[in-house]
């Protein structure tokens, strides 16, 4: 193997469900009881083409030398000692703990570079904890999910970047040949899988008039201008109350929303003759929940009469309705005719770029001192609430944390009035944007 990788964590965090999805068996025993792995196990991993030594290894705790903590303690260092890289998992679900902030400490003073990976991300865990897994001083955190196989793509990257360079090689340039995730959603018969075979041009997705057609994800993969896309097909989500229980509609669905989790961008095809209602909000706003990029697309366009004022009717409604993603792409299209497809996938990577933007830390305290300047902060408890210190914590999408004085004092008209001067200043539009605000601690407490 051209590299080692140790996997390290309190007890319980999924180290071993990891362990076992990365060699691709069980070979590690995965149970709810803390301290199942006591020895080191060792196998050899892969994501894509990027294979690794792998070491699973026992729970940190805390113990005398020789105690039974203690020496698995001694365990865990001798599997540091030989690893390239080291996986510190902690449980997005749980949060942080004090033994996470205890090893997260040893950690930085051993000599092996380590990566955290939040595990067990499944839906909105991860975003919480974007912000309190910063102060670990490990770096902004891989968020995973090891049950499901989810984040492994972004765990490769971050591998990538500890890995020897025949490693990087051997691997083929995994990071760059990544394909773009884009998943097609929206209501039932809006020509979702129509929409997918005109850009393959092929008809490689079962199409007609009845709704329902679909029923599972299914993902196709595609090559555009040289870029790789996976193509993701979804069910037409209804509303809830008009799904029957334990019906194989509510399966399509669930699988049509964990691929909306799943995917970097999601277009929302939308009837041209019928846009924008109340269930296309509910996907959209699922859509922005996840921290995915959003674009709108109004299909059947060439049945519109009205061109101008239908476009215009749909941007007002798009800012009327969803004020948080301010700027949201809309283009209008027809799969039958072909308009303007050949304008969409531009589209798709422009918002993918916007999506995965990272601003330097002085350009964004400078937006602050200016939009402080602007618009000051409110007066809580009869003193006005400072705004110290803007970063940002991760892309896809951008998250920052601004640390402040008083966290609760700032109303919600306050931070819109923030999120929109930082979209603004720094190109920004339609995107999901995350705004932490943390406190520092007191001295004097």
């Amino acid at each position: 193997m051209p590299f080692t990788v140790a996997i390290v964590g309190r007890p319980n965090v999924g180290k071993s469900t990891l362990f076992n999805r990365l060699v691709g068996a069980r070979r590690a025993l995965v149970d709810p009881t803390p301290g199942v792995t006591r020895d080191r196990i060792a196998g050899e991993g892969r994501i894509g083409h990027l294979e690794f030594a792998l070491i699973d290894t026992a729970g940190l705790d805390e113990g005398p030398p020789d105690s039974l903590e203690g020496r698995l303690r001694q365990q865990t260092g001798a599997a540091l000692a030989e690893a390239d890289v080291a996986l510190m998992l902690i449980d997005a679900k749980s949060g942080l703990t004090a033994l996470d902030r205890h090893f997260a400490r040893w950690l930085r003073r051993q000599d092996t570079p380590v990566i955290l990976v939040a595990n067990k991300c499944e839906g909105l865990a991860a975003e919480s904890l974007a912000s309190e897994a910063w102060g670990l001083g490990l770096g902004p955190p891989v968020p995973i999910s090891a049950q499901n196989g989810e984040g492994l793509g972004d765990l490769a990257e971050a591998l990538l970047r500890h890995a020897p360079a025949e490693a990087a090689a051997e691997a083929g340039g995994q990071p760059e040949a990544r394909p773009l995730r884009l998943a097609i959603a929206g209501r039932p018969n809006v020509g979702k899988s129509s929409l997918i075979n005109r850009l393959l041009e092929d008809e490689r997705l079962l199409t007609g008039p009845e709704p329902g057609l679909t029923r599972d994800a299914v993902a196709v993969a595609w090559e555009w201008r040289g870029r790789a896309i996976e193509l993701v097909d979804t069910a037409g989500l209804r509303r809830r109350a008009r799904i029957e229980p334990g019906g194989l509609e509510r399966l399509s669905s669930r699988s049509a929303l964990a691929a909306l989790r799943q995917a970097e961008v999601v277009v929302l095809l939308v009837d041209a003759s019928a846009p924008l209602e109340q269930q296309d909000i509910t996907i959209a706003n699922r859509v922005a929940e996840a921290g995915r990029a959003l674009i709108v697309a109004a299909n059947k366009w060439d049945l519109v009469t009205e061109p101008q004022a239908a476009l215009a009717l749909l941007r007002e409604r798009l800012e009327g309705r969803l004020p948080h993603l301010k700027g949201i792409a809309c283009l209008p299209v027809s799969v039958r005719t072909g308009k303007n497809l050949d304008r969409l996938l531009p589209l798709v990577v422009e918002t993918h770029e916007c999506w995965s933007k990272r601003i330097a830390t002085a350009a964004l305290n400078r937006w602050l001192a200016d939009a402080l300047a602007t618009h000051p902060p409110p007066i809580a408890k009869g003193r006005r609430v400072k705004l110290r210190y803007a970063t940002q914590v991760s892309t896809q999408p951008p998250t920052f944390v601004l640390f402040v004085s008083q966290a609760g004092a700032l109303p919600d008209s306050y931070l819109r009035y923030l999120t929109n001067s930082l979209r603004a200043t720094f190109d920004l539009p339609g995107v999901p944007l995350r705004l932490h605000l943390r406190t520092g601690k007191n001295p004097y407490v």
